[in-house]
């Protein structure tokens, strides 16, 4: 997993790269122009900090928000930390976090009466168990699904996890929480027209007049 974000109106020219969880107990070690973040147990690296990324990736001075890197840029960092002392771990990561999923079945949740399970195909033959408070929730629809390792528009970052002691493998998105213009600012899934395709990632710019 690979999330790498640049914000210099907020952060300067600092590129932030996330590649694991938080944890507990985690460590900060420096060198240079990087920080690199860890477990402290098992030394495994949750992610790093370029506190000059146009200096490594001069292009980069163009973006505002989620960066999706490609092959070449993940190469020149992890040169740039291997010159700097640091493993060079980062691993590119072209699969996409948000895409259209099929809600084939529901369950009640057993320890909630406001959530559901929804049963979703994200296709490629895989399945997700997603826990949904959507209010408009139901089988047979097509929603849009965030998956582990989404960066949504607001900077909240979906990881597994559990709702009230059920796993959960995702999140069934609605228009508001994808800052889709003039989205209903009320709860509730997204809920796609029939020519969007299962298991295909979901296309912002086309989305951008779904509530014309």
């Amino acid at each position: 997993m690979l999330i790498a974000s640049y914000n210099p109106q907020s952060t300067g020219d600092t590129m932030v790269l996330i590649m694991n969880p938080d944890v507990t107990d985690q460590q900060v070690s420096i060198h240079d122009d990087v920080a690199r973040i860890f477990d402290e147990k098992t030394n495994r690296t949750l992610g790093y900090n370029f506190l000059k990324a146009s200096e490594i990736l001069p292009e980069i001075v163009t973006e505002n928000g989620q960066v999706n890197l490609t092959s070449e840029q993940v190469q020149k960092l992890n040169d740039y930390l291997t010159n700097h002392g640091f493993p060079g771990d980062v691993e590119f990561d072209d699969q996409p976090k948000f895409v259209v999923g099929y809600v084939e079945s529901l369950e009640d949740h057993p320890n909630s009466n406001h959530l559901q399970i929804a049963t979703t195909d994200i296709g490629r033959d895989k399945k997700l168990q997603i826990v949904s408070g959507s209010p408009n929730m139901r089988e047979h629809i097509k929603v849009v699904v965030a998956l582990s390792g989404a960066m949504m528009p607001d900077g909240q970052i979906i990881w597994p996890g559990e709702l009230r002691g059920v796993k959960s493998e995702g999140m069934i998105c609605s228009g508001r929480e994808l800052a889709l213009p003039n989205a209903p600012q009320v709860p509730g899934a997204l809920i796609l027209p029939d020519d969007y395709q299962v298991g295909t990632a979901f296309d912002f710019k086309k989305a951008q007049h779904l509530f014309d």
